[in-house]
């Protein structure tokens, strides 16, 4: 078994692995050698005066502790176990990023929607992929390269607008986080759906956006029927 995690569930709070260097750099090196993944090592956290706070040195840092450290980063991901573990080597605490567009895409959701969706795909026995659940409640889906792009005239297609449901496609020139990397001091990012030899192969966006968009689109309604 690659991945270890707790099992994370809507009704109950996961367990946060604490980020521990030897931890991220096995990470990022099983993620460049058992998946193919490219990684780059981003910014990581630092105690300053008994408080957290991102390498970058902004106070304020909105992705503190999981941020690229160069405006070149792109260039800079690796898909090289052993690059991977040079880079890591030099900073073990640096988060783990992975550009999206090459080997993957992935389709970012609210959490709860992502559970509901997850939940109906699950028992209409859908190819999935790896999942990841963020901090900041959202959740992403791993599928082929090309469903960014594809994801808005989809979500048309059947009736609703990506931005009034929060369905957000990250492909070629975003990253994501990839598990145990934390945010600020919020959390970790941990795995819904791990990798495991039997999601290597991804599922393309036509497969999962119908019972994604349903989800977000009934998180939004819900959402606005609560304030109204």
């Amino acid at each position: 078994m690659l991945f270890v995690e707790e099992p994370i569930g809507v009704t109950e709070t996961a367990q946060v692995p604490k980020q521990r260097g030897e931890q991220l750099l096995d990470a990022a090196v099983r993620y460049a050698e058992e998946r193919h993944w490219d990684v780059f090592p981003g910014t990581w956290l630092e105690a300053v005066e008994g408080v957290e706070r991102c390498s970058c040195g902004d106070t304020d840092c909105v992705a503190a502790g999981a941020h690229p450290t160069r405006p070149d980063w792109a260039g800079q991901a690796t898909g090289s176990a052993a690059a991977a573990r040079r880079m890591w080597s030099k900073q073990p605490t640096s988060s783990i990023l992975m550009p999206t567009g090459r080997t993957f895409d992935a389709i970012d959701v609210p959490e709860s929607a992502g559970f509901l969706a997850l939940a109906r795909m699950e028992r209409m026995a859908l190819t999935l992929g790896p999942v990841t659940c963020t901090p900041d409640r959202r959740m992403l889906f791993f599928v082929l390269p090309g469903a960014a792009a594809k994801a808005p005239e989809l979500v048309r297609n059947l009736g609703w607008n990506v931005d009034t449901i929060d369905l957000v496609g990250r492909g070629d020139g975003h990253y994501v986080a990839g598990p145990p990397t934390r945010l600020g001091g919020r959390g970790a990012v941990q795995w819904a759906r791990r990798p495991t030899p039997a999601n290597r192969w991804l599922p393309d966006a036509e497969e999962l956006i119908s019972p994604l968009a349903y989800a977000c689109a009934r998180e939004a309604a819900d959402a606005k029927a609560r304030l109204s």
